[in-house]
């Protein structure tokens, strides 16, 4: 259900520039999982969660697993285990005060992304009764998310950033070293170890 909320004038001037969406844009939100959703879900090793806290102040958090991470428990319910993390748990802070949540799915090579909104409840590891283990963990909860709607996005925005030709990707040599950054954001005043390190400590914690 979309929420009614007032606009700023100057807002609502801007709004006013853009033309009415067609009757296929408005006509292609379901309010389930359908077999293209669900088959969509079923390739997708990585999407976003969308949250906001009490106050409305958003989070959005990358997710990521062996395509299929996210299971689809009937058309209308989703489980998004919680795999072990920085342990600041912001996304699920958010959701035990705010259960409205978005995902966002991303399947390699595909341009188009696939919406699912809806409200959420967080239960045990061991409560939906099947397989959840990945990495050879099991996840620390799940997410499970009834389903008001869902919608394919229009690939515009991944061929404009050419996300998936890999002559776009940058060389990470060229990037500050991820150790430096955290170094800096700290404010710490000895070094962290090089990036080579940092990313086999996490590897170990898949």
């Amino acid at each position: 259900m979309q929420r009614t909320v007032e606009t700023q004038p100057a807002d609502a001037e801007v709004l006013a520039g853009y033309r009415e969406p067609s009757q296929l844009v408005r006509d292609k939100v379901i309010d389930r999982v359908d077999e293209h959703c669900r088959a969509f879900i079923a390739l997708s090793p990585f999407a976003t969660l969308a949250t906001a806290d009490a106050e409305g102040f958003p989070e959005i958090s990358p997710r990521g697993g062996d395509p299929g991470f996210v299971h689809v428990l009937d058309e209308h319910r989703l489980a998004l285990p919680d795999r072990q993390g920085n342990n600041r748990v912001d996304s699920l802070r958010n959701l035990s005060v705010n259960p409205q949540a978005a995902l966002l799915f991303f399947v390699p090579g595909a341009e188009e992304t696939l919406k699912v909104f809806g409200t959420t409840s967080l239960v045990e590891a061991d409560a939906l009764g099947i397989d959840l283990v990945e990495f050879g963990r099991a996840p620390k909860s799940v997410v499970v998310l009834t389903v008001q709607r869902a919608y394919f996005h229009c690939g515009k925005a991944v061929m404009r950033s050419g996300l998936w030709d890999p002559e776009r990707q940058v060389d990470r040599s060229t990037m500050t070293p991820f150790g430096q950054v955290l170094k800096d954001h700290c404010r710490l005043e000895t070094p962290l170890p090089d990036d080579a390190t940092i990313r086999a400590d996490l590897a170990r914690e898949l």
